[in-house]
């Protein structure tokens, strides 16, 4: 697992402010980590900068959960998400706050999605994933056990246990986020060596 390695230091605003520019003041007061692949923090950026275009690179976490039936519950991301809205994706996922340790991002997106605290993740994966707007160094987290869920109705329209054939008959079809169809494809065979 990559560890994000802080500096000791508040790191710099990326993009460096200008006169003309607000990158000082965040909305909602969010600010992410910007890394290098190593896990260095060599800046810190707002939301909407790491979603520009721009494409800073700064960590995400996802959690899978899986019960001893190979079921995997997924959430249907809200609507008023600004990345994907309405496709199913992983349980639990998320953008690492400035500060903030992995495990720390890890246990805040599973108590805000799913209010979910009793559990034990085990990593699976870290890699990067590029799309047409960001670039995120995803930290790819497991859970095995049967629970019981209660999606942040906020955070998620909804979440629901899948078998693993009606993941594989929709995959392709505009059902899950592109990132939850490349991500599972790379880790099944480990989620499932879980069980």
């Amino acid at each position: 697992m990559v560890e994000l390695i802080y500096p000791y230091d508040i790191a710099p605003v990326v993009p460096a402010p200008t006169a003309e520019s607000t990158a000082s003041r965040p909305k909602g007061g969010e600010w992410f980590p910007v890394v290098l692949p190593s896990g260095l923090v060599v800046g810190r950026s707002t939301r909407e900068y790491c979603h520009s275009g721009a494409k800073p690179l700064h960590p995400v976490i996802h959690i899978h959960i899986i019960d001893r039936y190979s079921r995997i519950y997924l959430q249907k991301r809200s609507m008023k998400k600004d990345i994907q809205p309405g496709k199913w994706d992983t349980a639990v996922g998320g953008h690492v706050s400035y500060g903030e340790s992995l495990m720390e991002a890890v246990y805040r997106e599973a108590y805000e999605e799913l209010h979910f605290t009793d559990f034990n993740p085990v990593h699976l994966e870290t890699y990067e994933f590029e799309s047409q707007i960001e670039r995120e160094m995803v930290n790819v987290f497991a859970v095995v056990g049967s629970y019981d869920l209660h999606p942040d109705l906020d955070e998620v329209d909804e979440g629901r246990w899948w078998i693993l054939e009606d993941i594989d008959a929709n995959i392709g079809k505009g059902v899950f986020t592109p990132n939850f169809e490349s991500e599972f494809q790379m880790i099944r065979k480990s989620l499932l060596a879980l069980l």
